[in-house]
């Protein structure tokens, strides 16, 4: 009897791993080889130092803006717009009800952000919240996620999955975990005129399309492919024409590009899981990580870093803090002053860097 049971549940285990549904279908690629922290990305302790941002108790602040106020902006996990004196604290300023992620202040003070449950959403000057775009090509925006504007007052913002959306699979994180793993590039880059209130697709078919940035002279739109570990720059005149790849093989999982003085700031949210690498081409074995309990799925290392990029896209230099006191560092802000805010996914504060 017991030799029964114990069959038995044993054979209940292996149809389970083997033909539970999950939600992906993953599909086969190849993961470059992870070179690791190495040269440019050789490891420090840049970010040890950083001084904190009282948020009162909220976290996630996911990207970071100086309005022309002068005030800092920043996003929250709980749906809120923070901001405040760029010492702090930050208040709550205006409830969203997302999950807002990217911000980016327009020229006549509009504060645009990617939401990732509502789509492109903007913000007056006196806190009005208008959602502008939740669809495009008659696709549901599943993950706005990113978002700059171009000097013509175009707004360029990302669509990081039509496959998994944020409202529907658990939020930003889960989300971003099942696309990762499923790889099926259903990423797009959308293209919003303010002018004709329209939405477009610009470019599609990335493996989690991720931060965007426009070029200081409005030529190039650089995109980062979490996915596939790397940044992308586009014509913005010509989008079909092939994209010039600016860094691959990075490191980590690369998150938010923002403009800075000469170049760019780009974070990378957690270095590279070696199991997930070995198993791109094995879609088979990925579904079966899907259906591993969530204590035994991989998990985002704590490794905080950020990159400053110059304007052809060339590392100059990284900040780390290997030690993960303040990690899932998602990129960072120039500041007025000439420090830095740095963002991240989860942290419950906002680090200032003074490089």
């Amino acid at each position: 009897m017991l030799k029964r049971i114990t069959v038995g549940f044993l054979a209940g285990w292996f149809g389970y791993f083997l033909l539970w549904p999950v939600p992906a279908d993953p599909v086969a690629w190849e993961a470059p080889q992870d070179a690791g922290f190495t040269g440019a990305y050789e490891v420090n302790s840049g970010l040890r130092d950083l001084a904190m941002v009282d948020l009162r108790g909220e976290s996630g602040p996911e990207d970071a803006a100086v309005g022309p106020d002068g005030l800092l902006y920043t996003a929250s996990h709980s749906g809120a717009l923070l901001r405040g004196p760029i010492e702090g604290p930050l208040d709550r300023w205006v409830e969203t009800g997302g999950r807002p992620l990217g911000l980016e202040f327009g020229a006549d003070g509009t504060l645009w952000v990617a939401d990732a449950i509502l789509g492109l959403v903007s913000v007056t000057p006196s806190g009005a919240l208008t959602v502008r775009a939740t669809e495009a090509g008659g696709v549901p925006i599943g993950y706005a996620n990113d978002v700059d504007i171009a000097p013509d007052g175009m707004v360029y913002f990302s669509d990081a999955s039509t496959r998994f959306s944020a409202a529907a699979h658990g939020g930003t994180l889960a989300a971003s975990v099942l696309d990762l793993i499923e790889h099926s590039a259903s990423g797009r880059i959308l293209r919003y005129d303010p002018q004709r209130d329209e939405t477009t697709v610009f470019i599609a078919g990335f493996a989690f399309a991720n931060g965007v940035a426009v070029s200081a002279d409005g030529g190039l739109l650089m995109v980062v492919e979490t996915g596939k570990y790397r940044l992308l720059s586009y014509e913005i005149a010509d989008p079909s024409a092939p994209p010039v790849v600016e860094l691959e093989n990075l490191p980590g999982f690369p998150d938010n590009i923002n403009d800075a003085p000469g170049g760019y700031w780009l974070g990378l949210v957690s270095p590279r899981n070696a199991l997930m690498d070995k198993l791109a081409g094995l879609p088979f074995l990925r579904k079966i990580v899907l259906r591993l309990p969530e204590s035994l799925k991989p998990a985002p290392a704590r490794h905080g870093l950020i990159v400053r990029l110059d304007e052809s896209g060339q590392v100059m230099g990284t900040w780390q803090d290997p030690s993960g006191d303040y990690a899932l560092t998602t990129g960072a802000v120039s500041l007025p002053d000439g420090r830095v805010a740095v963002t991240s996914l989860t942290e419950p504060r906002l680090g200032i860097l003074s490089p």
